[in-house]
């Protein structure tokens, strides 16, 4: 079984592959100050919380947003298992072409979001990534990466809105039951929720514009499935195109 291993600024996700049938999903929260030994410790113990036999790992890839975190989860990694996880960045192989002013930094999870949406669903395409960022990518002809618009993202605006104001509270963050809101919980969940529905939808608009054609769109991160149901566009959502980018890509560098 492969091990894909997704770090993100809030959470560390991980999932088992066996081909190409994701067996389990598991969270850790990304925490900077963790060492190895605490990363392997926190690792099995949500492996045996949810009764995942760590025996069938075979091999390991990674995909780091935080460049921290790359050497100490490979490291934790390599003290469960022994084995020497691959990281997804210059010199691995992704079959996509990246055509940036600077290829080597765009980030791991937007390469992987931009093969997986194009080996499962096919090209051109547009991809939005609900993260701790918003990130949609444009996805060209033959996978190609043609680039991509990062916005702050929803919890991001969320928690601005408590921290910086007097009088605003920290709320949980769940769908109104209308636009115009009569108190001031419901009032804050309308403008993060129905307005960062309208900023995708805006933007697939001003992307399709400018690229001319009306591109398909697949929506991928935690918090999509808040999101995308209050966007007028048809958008297709997949959880895990990151870790399917992943496997497609350790597949791709095991036959090297």
């Amino acid at each position: 079984m492969l091990l894909t291993i997704d770090i993100g600024n809030s959470n560390i996700t991980l999932g088992g592959f066996e081909g190409d049938e994701l067996s389990f999903i598991v969270r850790i929260s990304s925490e900077l100050k963790r060492t190895s030994d605490e990363y392997a410790g926190r690792i099995l113990s949500v492996f045996s919380v949810h009764s995942i036999d760590k025996s069938n790992i075979s091999g390991a890839i990674i995909s780091s947003v935080v460049p921290p975190l790359n050497s100490v989860v490979r490291d934790a990694v390599k003290l469960i298992w022994g084995i020497d996880s691959l990281i997804v960045g210059p010199g691995l192989k992704t079959g996509i072409n990246i055509h940036c002013d600077n290829p080597s930094s765009v980030g791991a999870d937007l390469i992987c979001a931009c093969v997986a949406s194009h080996s499962v669903y096919g090209s051109p395409s547009l991809v939005v990534d609900l993260g701790t960022a918003t990130k949609m990518t444009v996805v060209g002809e033959k996978g190609t990466f043609k680039g991509v618009s990062i916005i702050p993202g929803v919890m991001m605006g969320l928690n601005s809105l408590s921290e910086n104001t007097a009088q605003l509270p920290r709320v949980e963050l769940e769908p109104p039951k209308s636009v115009i809101g009569k108190n001031t919980v419901d009032c804050m969940r309308s403008g993060v929720i129905f307005g960062n529905a309208s900023l995708i939808d805006g933007m697939i608009d001003r992307i399709n514009d400018e690229v001319g054609a009306e591109l398909p769109v697949y929506a991928t991160g935690g918090l999509s499935h808040l999101i995308i149901p209050y966007c007028r566009h048809n958008i297709i959502i997949d959880d895990y195109l990151v870790l399917k980018g992943l496997n497609i890509i350790y597949s791709k560098n095991k036959k090297a």
